[in-house]
């Protein structure tokens, strides 16, 4: 063999290598992006290297594999929708303090499930793996804690801070801990259905289809005081509350019933009535 046919060989294995080495990184590099989803960016942007964040997430995989995480048992989910809610409730009179709960709520549930809950940067660091979509959340929720600490956030703020807790505390939970339109809407925020929006009226100054259907309130789920109730379907068709359903009077607005009307629940007689009369006299 030439040393040109040698060159061109060696040449050529290295193309190979540096081929296979390129779609290898480029593998490990997609399933970080993967996994860490945002956090990823953020972590490149800290770094400022691409290579020093890799290594960074690589270690957090490495960590979070030691990790003894365990889920919840259904018990244990009701247990924590239950003092979730609770929290909500105590929002409506002490917005401060219902942070502050929210914010160990979610300690106590990290720590059930298994992590760490020493250092705020290793519950994020920890966290990050599993639940990098919700960790943003976490850090905006923890900042505006801060400031509630310090006396400088306001009651928009504390709110945001709770929809904030919740998206994590969903996450670590496996499932809502209430219902979707509360939780989107923490308590002290009007609703569809709650009781703040009734006698509301669209464009045309009709009466909006809250003002009709039964409300509830947002932080318990209770209806509301003066809900309307009866069957939906009337409801939504503008009849109110079906009165026949409650009472044995006549619906208001019908029309009298005529003198000859059968009474109602009597059965009309029939031709093979012998107390009736036949049409031809007899």
């Amino acid at each position: 063999m030439s040393s040109t046919a040698v060159i061109i060989l060696i040449v050529v294995i290295l193309v190979v290598i540096a081929a296979i080495a390129f779609a290898v990184n480029a593998g490990r590099r997609r399933k970080l992006q993967s996994t860490f989803g945002p956090e990823y960016d953020r972590v490149v942007e800290d770094t400022g290297s691409r290579a020093d964040a890799e290594r960074e997430l690589r270690e957090r995989e490495r960590r979070h594999a030691q990790l003894e995480l365990k889920p919840l048992s259904p018990e244990s989910q009701a247990r924590y929708s239950a003092a979730w809610e609770e929290v909500q409730i105590q929002f409506v009179d002490n917005p401060e303090q219902a942070v502050n709960t929210a914010d160990d709520l979610v300690g106590r549930l990290m720590s059930e499930r298994g992590y760490p809950t020493g250092d705020y940067d290793e519950r994020l660091a920890n966290l990050s793996v599993e639940h990098a979509r919700t960790l943003g959340h976490y850090r905006d929720a923890h900042e505006i804690n801060q400031r509630n600490q310090n006396g400088q956030a306001s009651t928009e703020d504390l709110r945001q801070a709770v929809v904030h807790y919740r998206a994590l505390f969903a996450d670590l939970l496996g499932t809502e801990p209430v219902a979707t339109e509360a939780a989107d809407n923490p308590p002290g925020t009007p609703t569809a259905h709650s009781a703040d929006t009734v006698g509301a009226t669209d464009a045309s100054g009709a009466p909006t289809l809250d003002d009709r259907t039964d409300t509830r309130d947002a932080a318990t789920g209770a209806p509301a005081r003066g809900a309307a109730t009866g069957d939906p379907a009337r409801v939504a068709a503008g009849d109110g509350p079906d009165r026949d359903d409650v009472s044995d009077g006549p619906v208001r607005g019908a029309a009298p019933a005529s003198p000859d009307a059968a009474p109602r629940g009597a059965t009309a007689p029939s031709d093979a009535d012998p107390a009736r009369p036949r049409h031809d006299g007899r």
